[in-house]
């Protein structure tokens, strides 16, 4: 038995959700349904443009979401991120902990601002999100705690981290150190933009060896493998992935468990906001793989997860909600 289930390396954005109109987005001229990485001056003036409209916050970031999602469903996390000495830090670093994951985060934080992630949630349930990374951006290998990682069964690592250079290099060295200790390795690609920008990037960190585990979108799948069908990305798929999962939306998810490809159904819903949709899915998926479940049923507990989940606006479930759906299925 190892210490943690999974230990995650990320982002840390505080997320604000906004529920907007298209027509706003047109306004400030923001690219509807994708990420974008944007500076203080940016984001501040999206901000005055909704002075006034209400908004939840919560700490976030894609593997934030999912490593708290792993805590949720009864499993070990960890979590290596960077905050600021702000007060949105300080926010950051409480909730996280509340929600059950250990983290290397305590009280000796350096100078600057906590990254923010405005989502903007429109009638469509589309999620567009403007994230600005602040202290986050420089995010490396001091935040990883070695023991810490060696001591997990898996890590998990976030896409976006591809779009810093100390990023990039904390994945790579975390990957290095997990393939050499016996620790899998799983990473998101986390966003088709991101994914057709930085292919290169992506391709250092996987590095020569195929992965454990690959989570990813159609959307994704077909930007990395630059096929023009999602089941030819698939097959491409396996050159990189021992194992993976290309979540499909409404129509549910194929997941590949070494052997066969598993097409997984998910119940009709009337979706709300989509915002983390993927982020639980993998969450739910590595709680049901490191806790005695098959690919097939932590596949189906884990598009069970999302469907539920875009039916509320917010990126995370409630905890009654992750009771219900584990007494249902499980």
């Amino acid at each position: 038995m190892k210490k943690y289930d999974v230990y995650g390396i990320g982002n840390a954005l505080v997320d604000m959700e906004y529920e907007v109109e298209p027509a706003f987005l047109e306004k400030m001229s923001v690219e509807k349904g994708l990420m974008t990485l944007v500076d203080q001056a940016r984001q501040s003036e999206l901000l005055n443009n909704l002075e006034g409209v209400s908004h939840a916050r919560s700490c976030g970031g894609s593997a934030a979401n999912t490593i708290i999602a792993v805590s949720q469903f009864g499993g070990k996390s960890f979590y290596s991120c960077k905050v600021a000495n702000d007060e949105t830090g300080e926010f950051y670093y409480k909730d996280i902990v509340s929600n059950g994951v250990a983290t290397n985060m305590g009280e000796n934080r350096e100078e600057g601002l906590t990254g923010k992630c405005m989502v903007f949630i429109t009638p469509d349930a589309d999620r567009t999100m403007n994230s600005y990374l602040g202290i986050t951006e420089t995010f490396s290998t001091n935040e990883i705690i070695e023991s810490e990682l060696l001591a997990s069964e898996y890590l998990y690592i976030e896409g976006y981290l591809v779009t810093s250079p100390t990023g990039k290099a904390a994945a790579i060295k975390a990957r290095e150190l997990a393939q050499a200790n016996d620790v899998k390795v799983a990473l998101t690609f986390s966003d088709p933009g991101i994914v057709g920008f930085f292919k290169e990037g992506f391709k250092e960190i996987i590095g020569e060896k195929k992965i454990d585990l690959l989570f990813c979108n159609e959307s994704e799948a077909m930007s990395f493998t630059e096929a023009d069908d999602v089941d030819t990305a698939v097959n491409l798929l396996k050159s990189v992935a021992k194992t993976f999962a290309v979540t499909l939306g409404e129509k549910g998810a194929i997941v590949y468990d070494g052997e066969r490809e598993i097409a997984i159904e998910t119940k009709k819903v009337v979706a709300k906001d989509t915002n983390g949709a993927g982020d639980l899915f993998a969450g739910a998926f590595l709680y049901g793989i490191t806790n005695g479940l098959e690919y097939t049923q932590a596949a189906k507990l884990a598009c069970h997860s999302s469907s539920e989940l875009v039916t509320k606006f917010g990126a995370r479930l409630e905890k009654e909600n992750v009771i219900t759906i584990k007494e249902s299925l499980l």
